[in-house]
């Protein structure tokens, strides 16, 4: 079975959210035609608490999107986004939302940033997303959504590192930095991960 992953499709990070990637609503129209080719379709959702330590904000006198570390782990400090229950963290209006079967929810530890569906940055907990593939007998997953540099690539690496034939959708995300998509398309290649167009997936039989 073929599973779409719809990678934190969310109002922050449409234009005029709070972290906006640049043309992130172009890809909605494109993956509304793709869900009704796949057995399963899953969306993420980043589900910060207030305070959450990723953001800028809980770290005075530094700016959004300084470079620090937390836990440990290297930390890109966001702007607040995506804080529970508030319109920011909402799936987007014109996401067709009839086709899918689970939201999974990750950000929720104010402690550790969940750039990936399946687990947080630490690989200290994970989200139950992989055994939920598995008991459904999903063998591939093809992931599409925002930012296709951080959230759909870690989302993809851990695919990968499940086990899943993995298949990113390079015209169904967009990134916040066009040099770290670079990035992380050869990292994804190098892991055995794969890229491919939707035309793959939306030609006539």
């Amino acid at each position: 079975m073929r599973a779409l992953l719809i990678i934190d499709l969310q109002n922050d990070f449409l234009p005029g959210g709070a972290l906006a990637v640049a043309d992130g609503d172009a890809v909605i129209p494109l993956i509304n035609q793709l869900q009704p080719h796949f057995d399963l379709v899953v969306a993420t959702q980043d589900w910060h608490p207030a305070g959450h330590q990723s953001f800028a904000s809980s770290h005075p006198g530094r700016q959004p999107f300084d470079l620090t570390e937390l836990h440990g782990l290297p930390q890109v400090l966001w702007p607040d986004h995506c804080r529970q229950g508030t319109p920011g963290a909402e799936l987007a209006d014109a996401l067709a939302q009839d086709r899918i079967e689970a939201i999974v929810r990750k950000g929720t530890s104010p402690e550790i940033d969940s750039y990936s569906g399946f687990h947080d940055n630490g690989h200290q907990k994970s989200t139950g997303l992989a055994d939920y593939l598995r008991g459904r007998q999903v063998t591939a997953v093809y992931v599409a959504g925002l930012a296709a540099d951080y959230c759909v690539f870690f989302s993809a690496l851990d695919a990968l590192r499940e086990g899943f034939a993995t298949f990113l959708l390079a015209d169904a995300t967009r990134a916040i930095s066009a040099e770290g998509f670079e990035k992380a398309k050869a990292a994804l290649i190098e892991q055995g991960g794969h890229l491919i167009q939707s035309s793959a997936i939306l030609r006539p039989a």
